[in-house]
């Protein structure tokens, strides 16, 4: 099984203290193929929200360089984990957000990819805010297609992770065990009820409003998915 990590904060605290466990204990599983990438490196261009990938292939992306590695690590991948402290009592870093906007065009109205709909993801988040959090990087990754997405979120109530007691850390890492072997176990079921019902509104809004000349119509098109579902 192959593997993409990406690390929503170069800080390597709490978040990354919580996805190496996490990793270790899928590595004890053997046969696993791990691909870490670290926001903002992977991408150290911020998008500037011209719209071009959501309108013509995503080559035409003026970040294009960055972008094509990253996209590459998570189409070859069977699983994703994403580990995102939360800034600003509800956000994640500015690095992830910034990932998360290089890659819209992945998103189902415009040109998703029909690898995501075979792929499991798992979101790691430490803090107060981790609730919102993961709630926004779920609905991104649902709407890329991903065919399920699991998460576990942690308050710590301090920055330093040698700073927690023995019976909460104790707590804290086997859970991260336990839900680590869940996930490598999990296989792929239906899509999302969300993912199933942004398909065939995106096939009304695609077939019906966008117009046969868009980047978008052509691309589903192509793929035949105004017949079938790509999932």
């Amino acid at each position: 099984m192959k593997v993409t990590i990406i690390h929503g904060s170069p800080r390597k605290g709490n978040t990354y203290r919580a996805t190496q466990i996490f990793k270790d204990e899928l590595a004890k599983r053997g046969g696993i193929e791990f691909t870490e990438l670290s926001m903002p490196q992977a991408i150290p261009e911020f998008c500037v929200g011209c719209q071009v990938c959501l309108g013509n292939p995503r080559e035409k992306c003026p970040h294009e360089r960055y972008v094509t590695p990253v996209l590459d690590a998570i189409l070859d991948a069977d699983a994703l984990i994403i580990g995102s402290p939360h800034y600003g009592a509800t956000s994640m870093p500015a690095g992830l957000k910034n990932f998360f906007d290089h890659l819209d065009f992945l998103t189902l109205t415009v040109a998703p990819r029909a690898e995501m709909f075979r792929k499991k993801a798992f979101i790691i988040t430490t803090g107060t805010g981790s609730k919102s959090v993961i709630r926004t990087i779920a609905g991104c990754l649902k709407n890329w297609g991903v065919n399920r997405v699991y998460s576990t979120g942690f308050r710590m109530l301090t920055d330093k992770w040698d700073k927690l007691s023995e019976p909460k850390l104790a707590k804290v890492e086997n859970s991260l065990k336990k839900k680590a072997g869940k996930f490598y176990l999990a296989k792929k079921r239906r899509p999302h009820l969300s993912t199933v019902f942004m398909y065939h509104i995106s096939k009304i809004i695609l077939k019906n409003f966008a117009g046969a000349e868009t980047y978008s119509y052509k691309y589903w098109d192509a793929n035949d998915w105004f017949r079938k579902r790509p999932f």
